[in-house]
């Protein structure tokens, strides 16, 4: 399997100063392979191939000062990533999206370049470990977990963020391959997430939403005073370096808060079953798509879908119409609006939690598609509680002791 270990680096002033440089002579190579792509569209009226524009570097070199300060693999995969662009583009068009032409990088927009196959490797020298770059520097690194001894270094990419740090980011191949999931997984829960309560699964648990209102609060104030700055002074640029600070803070939280979540999940259970949400035409929609975007959802479906496949759990994602509506003991639709907190159905007097019906129903359609069967008696009736209508058992809030140590396991993750 592949994986991406992502680690911060310390380099020196100096040090900065040259990734710096490294980072706009790829930037300028990107702009110029795009300019000789256009050119030779124009005079043969195709595109040309990868390795036809690759094969120019070695004359590049004759004539562009500092191009040869870079290591060759380091200028592939420039042209590969232009390519790269190209091909996201034709995805694009297929799938009906209107799509225009690739653009010339500025340099706020160039921030990373990648080392594949040679040219890097982790050393110690002087007592800390370094990442050595083939014609740049050794430049400290924290190695905050240990990558597996078992692993192949495939590449490095070095990344320079909007506040102002640098990250080397491994790609990562394991000899060794997933565990494959059970034919007859004895835990399975339901998820059914949202916004009052994250997560509400099947065994009565209810995952509390990240509260980030002092951090948007927070943003929200430096955006007003970057706001009154002159574009372009010595001012604007430090408060445009603490504006990106806020929106990186905001972004290490939520992904911090999703990745422990998704990976409990995924350890603790044989079978998930979550909805297949559409979250693009959700955004579409006029009224809360400010909490939408912050509930992330398509960024914890994903987490926990690789997750899952890497500890051997069956993921479900099941058609999300209907699961509120239906009751879970029953079957039978009930209409209720968005305020309406309790599921109550008048078919059969089943009583329970809104979004713990909709997880019931969530597994039920999730079991239903790997073909798994339950007991006989039905899974509301063996798991929901049956002395109080409200079937969440426990309430947990997002960054409580109680979550942390559910997740404790999961921090590396």
């Amino acid at each position: 399997m592949y994986y991406a270990y992502k680690y911060r680096l310390k380099p020196s002033d100096a040090h900065r100063e040259e990734l710096d440089r490294h980072r706009d002579i790829c930037r300028q190579l990107y702009n110029h392979t795009l300019y000789r792509l256009n050119e030779y569209q124009d005079e043969h009226g195709d595109l040309p191939s990868m390795t036809t524009l690759r094969s120019e570097i070695p004359d590049l070199k004759k004539w562009w000062d500092g191009l040869s300060d870079v290591y060759s693999k380091v200028l592939q995969t420039v042209v590969e990533r232009l390519f790269d662009n190209l091909k996201g583009l034709s995805k694009l068009k297929e799938n009906g999206y209107a799509v225009g032409q690739l653009k010339w990088k500025p340099p706020r927009e160039f921030r990373s370049f990648t080392y594949s196959q040679s040219g890097f490797k982790l050393d110690k020298k002087g007592g800390q470990t370094v990442l050595s770059l083939s014609k740049l520097a050794d430049i400290p690194i924290r190695l905050h977990r240990a990558i597996p001894d078992d692993a192949n270094l495939k590449q490095v990419t070095i990344k320079k963020e909007p506040t102002g740090e640098w990250f080397a980011t491994f790609g990562v191949e394991m000899d060794r391959e997933p565990p494959e999931p059970s034919e007859n997984p004895e835990k399975c829960v339901g998820i059914d997430v949202g916004i009052l309560k994250y997560a509400h699964d099947t065994d009565g648990t209810a995952v509390g939403s990240l509260d980030l209102s002092d951090e948007r609060d927070r943003l929200e104030r430096e955006k007003r005073k970057l706001s009154r700055k002159q574009h372009g002074s010595n001012n604007y640029e430090k408060q445009r370096r603490r504006v990106a600070e806020c929106h990186a803070d905001l972004r290490r939280k939520r992904r911090d808060f999703l990745h422990k979540l998704s990976a409990y999940y995924a350890r603790e259970y044989d079978l998930v079953a979550v909805e297949d949400l559409n979250v693009k035409e959700m955004m579409e929609t006029p009224s809360n798509s400010r909490n939408t975007a912050s509930a992330a959802w398509r960024t914890f479906l994903s987490l926990l879908e690789y997750k899952c496949e890497r500890e051997g759990t069956h993921f479900v994602a099941v058609n999300p119409r209907g699961t509120t509506k239906a009751c879970a003991s029953c079957g039978v639709s009930t209409d209720k609006p968005l305020w309406v907190r309790e599921h109550s159905c008048p078919a059969c007097g089943f009583e329970a939690d809104r979004d713990a019906n909709a997880a019931w129903n969530i597994l039920s359609r999730g079991l239903e598609d790997v073909g798994v069967g339950y007991s006989e008696s039905t899974p509301v009736e063996t798991a929901l509680p049956v002395d109080t209508p409200v079937s969440a058992k426990r309430v947990v809030e997002a960054g409580s002791p109680t979550l942390k140590e559910r997740t404790a396991s999961t921090v590396s993750e």
